[in-house]
């Protein structure tokens, strides 16, 4: 907290989930290990195909969390909240 009342310009704190990258021989293998991800709860998962033909699998879970807590060097949130956020955060971490 005493970090975020001295901060001058805005200030978020970001969660972002895990990202695994696969190189997959096959779109067919591809397919099959996207349809497992999904299936197991990672729905932001995808399968890219580059111009070379290399075929990437990503899997990666929605424990997302953005949370804006200062702008312009005000602080937006009391320490009560922060608390509960880094709480938040905390479990998706777990989850991840």
């Amino acid at each position: 907290m005493t970090a975020l009342e001295k901060a001058t310009g805005d200030v978020v704190l970001k969660f972002e989930p895990f990202v695994l990258h696969v190189l997959c021989q096959e779109l067919q293998d591809a397919q099959l290990l996207h349809s497992a991800a999904v299936n197991s709860g990672f729905r932001n998962s995808g399968i890219t195909v580059g111009r070379g033909g290399k075929i990437m699998m990503a899997i990666r879970s929605t424990h997302c969390l953005e949370v804006p807590l200062s702008h312009k060097g005000k602080l937006m949130v009391s320490e009560e909240y922060m608390e509960f956020l880094i709480d938040v955060a905390n479990r998706k971490m777990e989850e991840n």
